[in-house]
């Protein structure tokens, strides 16, 4: 709620995480016209049918996982004039519950994001299964330097401390600030 954000943005914290896009349109877009530094990170799925509302919105996508998905994002940000950074999402464990690019797969993904659609792919992300965390976290830093990537979105609020001992760049901490949700 906006009385959890607003104290945090007011003490300097600028990056902000949401994974439901309505939700974000609704708090979101005021608080990015009266706080013009603020940076919004859709972390959740993002669906083909709701890329027109996160272009304009968010600064960040961390759940690239399928080749229709970047097309969209491609075509939204040629008509918007609005380039935003992504993350891959790496389905490390390869869980079949969970989205992602399979880890063989993700060589030749990134090369047709790039060069087909010329998407700005800054990192890789993944939500890991939650046994081994740390041959996950390390298989992904590996992925990361592989690419020679800037960026590597991995730990969340139960992981973070292992994630940054594997060089985490972006947590995604939503629990342990706000509290669970309703």
């Amino acid at each position: 709620p906006l009385d959890k954000i607003t104290p945090l943005i007011k003490s300097g914290h600028i990056h902000f995480g949401e994974n439901k896009v309505q939700e974000a349109e609704h708090k979101w877009t005021n608080l990015k016209n009266q706080y013009s530094n603020l940076k919004l990170h859709m972390i959740g799925k993002l669906q083909t049918n709701k890329v027109k509302y996160v272009i304009p919105l968010f600064d960040y996508i961390h759940s690239l996982d399928n080749l229709k998905l970047a097309e969209k994002i491609a075509d939204q940000q040629l008509k918007l004039k609005k380039e935003v950074k992504i993350f891959i999402q790496v389905n490390i464990g390869n869980e079949s519950q969970k989205n992602g690019i399979e880890t063989q797969n993700l060589e030749s993904f990134y090369k047709k994001c790039i060069d087909d659609f010329n998407l700005k792919i800054i990192g890789i992300m993944c939500i890991p299964p939650n046994n081994n965390l740390s041959v996950y976290f390390s298989k992904m830093r590996e992925l990361s330097d592989n690419f020679k990537f800037s960026e590597l979105s991995m730990g969340m609020s139960n992981d973070y401390l292992r994630a940054c001992r594997y060089k985490a760049t972006f947590l995604r901490i939503g629990s342990k600030i706000f509290g669970s949700r309703n």
